[in-house]
């Protein structure tokens, strides 16, 4: 058991202290003699609320200084929303713990109508996700999607004040806050097909640190990080960035693993989804060949329209 704390960093957010404060208990839970010290810290995208993400290079944003901290050897792991984490990670770090997933859905949150399907023409409806904002559109033109920034509390308030009719958020983020019963309908994967990664955590840590990695392997949920894997190996192929409206979601049934994936324009009007299932075994591969056939299908051009590069 090493003499020194076992150092966590993490954004200062309430959502992001509740994630790596959950880690601290599994961690002591396993290792009772362990000491571990959470480090807050705030990040681009937590000091500049009001800037959009895109404009802060995208959701880099939320763990570049996370990222500093474990490469300038001031913490020994960072705790991350698997969704936040993109694809392309410094060559001197390593994700080797993805934590068990907890509910990986879409939230509709309301005070005054009751699903997506029941606001009326002109309702507006606040998300700060692309990936929300074109599956939105293209089941409802009608609704005016506005963007939204601030933690989830900050969110909820404006939606109170009457800022906005409905926010679609992610249900684990308001399951972990303790604020289940705010939401109104939970939007399935073939209603609005999550993030990548969504509902689920994943530690960092520098590469070959093994004493650290001897303390976190347990934690590690195999099925969570097959299908986490195939997930991000679809991004990986799109190479579309962070900022790219991507979608995807992989599953085990059995021996097998089931992956969705998705891109779309921003503003609803053309939306390419297709499936792949194949071996457990073979996930990363499988994501990839999904990733393949999205572009041939046209994925390729919209996202050369949104990132100004062509993503083959």
């Amino acid at each position: 058991m090493p003499e020194s704390p076992l150092r966590i960093v993490t954004r200062r957010s309430p959502l992001a202290l509740w994630q790596a404060n959950h880690v601290h208990e599994k961690l002591r839970s396993l290792h009772p003699e362990l000491a571990v010290e959470v480090i807050g810290v705030s990040t681009e995208a937590d000091r500049f609320q009001n800037k959009s993400l895109a404009s802060m290079g995208g959701k880099g944003a939320f763990i570049k200084e996370l990222e500093q901290a474990l490469l300038s050897g001031r913490a020994d792991l960072a705790v991350h929303s698997m969704k936040d984490v993109t694809v392309e990670m410094p060559e001197d770090l390593a994700l080797p713990v993805i934590l068990r997933r907890e509910d990986p859905g879409d939230a509709f949150v309301s005070n005054h109508y009751a699903s997506l399907e029941e606001l009326p023409a002109g309702a507006r409806v606040g998300t700060s996700s692309l990936r929300r904002r074109c599956q939105i559109m293209h089941a409802r033109q009608d609704l005016e999607v506005c963007d939204i920034r601030g933690n989830v509390g900050t969110r909820l308030r404006k939606l109170d004040e009457g800022s906005y009719d409905a926010l679609v958020l992610a249900a684990s983020g308001l399951h972990r806050l303790a604020l289940g019963a705010r939401i109104t309908a939970r939007l399935d994967t073939e209603q609005l097909l999550p993030a990548i990664g969504q509902g689920a955590l994943g530690i960092e840590t520098r590469h070959g640190d093994a004493d650290v990695l001897s303390l976190l392997k347990a934690l590690d949920d195999e099925e969570t990080h097959i299908c986490v894997s195939a997930e991000r190996a679809v991004s990986r192929r799109l190479n579309g960035g962070c900022l790219a409206p991507v979608a995807g979601f992989a599953e085990l049934r059995g021996d097998r693993v089931h992956i969705a994936a998705l891109v779309g324009r921003p503003d609803g009007t053309e939306l390419i989804r297709d499936t792949i299932s194949g071996p457990a075994d073979e996930a990363e591969a499988l994501g990839a060949e999904l990733g393949e056939r999205l572009l041939q299908q046209g994925a390729d051009r919209i996202l050369r329209d949104i990132m100004g590069h062509d993503p083959t």
